[in-house]
């Protein structure tokens, strides 16, 4: 079901007949210190730690030379070719792009109170209910809090997420109960007379329907001992809780996959990486290449080489990449207004201040992919099957994955993979890593004896 956000939760101003009745409702929220997650401090040991104690211990020479070794070889390993290479195609990379929409948390706007026992016994009482984001770019969003153990702050900035971007990452059997929660209670259902009839509560208010349904999200994602205040509101926390079903991660509000595609350059007239997928649910999306895209000639295209202006849910995109153009990169960013789905994440880089969907209006959001074309290597004539040459390992890399593009059909030659043949050239680049690095850490370890052995024999 889809809800305009009411225009009594808009605003910030009190209400003193709901204050009254529910908990108070009031623009900013007094919240006890002790509200936010606790950061212990960890003492450091004396003495300067395990460094200093193992300096003290007297080791020599000889038995520091094989950790300097191990020490060096990890240290280049890191560093190596093949590591960029792995980290460029790894999933969170390849996979889709960070898109959807931005905003800034305006605060606890619609709430009432609920009371937490912590384990170590102590009882607290704390706000309970809706928050209110405004979206970059124009648009409103109310969210809940996902966890109990952090109260979100005021002007903070969020993104939308997946859940495997946030706390539920760790627990989607409670994302998805928590989204049938969120569809099933306020504000979506705002029929609070027939919410309250279904719960058994008597009567409810926004504040102690806001309540009631932040508790029982507070229990599913935490497992939290905590009660609403509210009489009405606890009973709706607990038929919310019982009644729990699962459904599924919805999807972004807008987004590309995958958020990044690569290949060499082939053919005379040039080449196509791609494709990309628009996912969103806003009717239609502009669709802007990046500066340097433009200023290298670099086009968005669709499958039959055609300039795209504006794309819809499932349309693909394809850069077009000119014939001898440098070494480089480019990208594509897509914008559009749509509603943000109900139970989508927003986090602010803080874990416990995560929050989620129970409302939208139509909201602005993007999304932005990049293009990544190396150059195949010139290979000078007559050097095939040379004896004792030991290539780059970045030319290893290009070579690797060249070979794999052109053993394509004709009709796909110019359609370059995303990432298909990935794992070539980082196991291409870590082989030849290996080889040079062990070859030098043997070196260092046979070069010269040991100090404790200088003299003997």
């Amino acid at each position: 079901m889809s809800i305009a956000v009411p225009a009594s939760s808009a605003s910030s101003e009190p209400r003193a007949a709901s204050t009254a009745s529910a908990g108070g409702r009031a623009s900013a929220p007094t919240v006890p210190p002790e509200a936010g997650p606790l950061r212990p401090e960890v003492p450091l040991p004396a003495g300067g730690g395990p460094v200093a104690a193992a300096g003290a211990a007297g080791a020599g020479r000889g038995s520091v030379r094989r950790p300097l070794a191990a020490a060096l070889l990890a240290a280049a390993l890191t560093a190596a070719p093949g590591a960029r290479a792995a980290a460029d195609s790894g999933p969170a990379s390849a996979g889709r792009t960070a898109g959807g929409a931005s905003a800034v948390l305006d605060g606890l706007k619609t709430y009432g109170q609920a009371v937490l026992r912590a384990g170590d016994g102590s009882v607290r009482q704390i706000p309970a209910g809706l928050y209110e984001m405004r979206v970059d770019g124009g648009g409103m969003l109310q969210t809940y809090g996902v966890g109990i153990a952090g109260y979100a702050q005021p002007q903070a900035r969020y993104s939308e997420s997946g859940w495997g971007g946030s706390p539920l990452a760790q627990n989607t059997d409670a994302g998805g109960r928590i989204r049938w929660v969120l569809e099933h209670s306020y504000p979506q259902h705002n029929d609070l007379a027939g919410l309250a009839k279904a719960a058994g509560a008597g009567a409810l208010t926004a504040e102690s329907a806001a309540a009631g349904t932040q508790v029982a999200i507070w229990r599913l994602a935490d497992g939290a001992q905590v009660e609403a205040a509210d009489p009405a509101a606890e009973r709706l926390a607990d038929y919310l809780q019982r009644e729990a079903g699962r459904l599924p991660e919805p999807p972004a509000s807008l987004g590309l996959d995958p958020g990044r595609v690569s290949g060499p350059l082939t053919g005379a007239v040039g080449t196509r990486l791609g494709p990309v997928t628009v996912r969103t649910g806003a009717q239609s999306v502009t669709v802007s290449p990046d500066a340097a895209a433009t200023a290298m000639g670099v086009r968005v295209v669709d499958s039959e080489g055609r300039p795209v202006t504006s794309a819809g849910n499932g349309s693909r995109l394809y850069f077009e990449v000119p014939a001898g153009t440098p070494d480089g990169t480019a990208s594509v960013t897509v914008h559009g207004s749509t509603k943000v789905p109900v139970g989508r994440v927003f986090t602010s880089g803080i874990p416990a201040e995560a929050q989620i969907v129970a409302g939208s209006s139509e909201s602005a959001a993007a999304a932005t992919a990049t293009a990544v074309w190396p150059q195949p290597p010139a290979v000078p004539a007559g050097t095939d099957g040379a004896v004792g040459q030991l290539a780059d390992a970045s030319e290893v890399a290009v070579a690797a994955e060249s070979a794999t593009a052109g053993s394509d059909s004709p009709d796909e030659e110019r359609l370059a993979t995303s990432g298909s043949s990935a794992a070539t050239p980082v196991i291409a680049s870590l082989a030849v890593g290996l080889v040079v690095l062990g070859g030098m850490v043997v070196l260092l370890l046979r070069k010269r004896p040991f100090e404790g052995e200088d003299g003997e024999g």
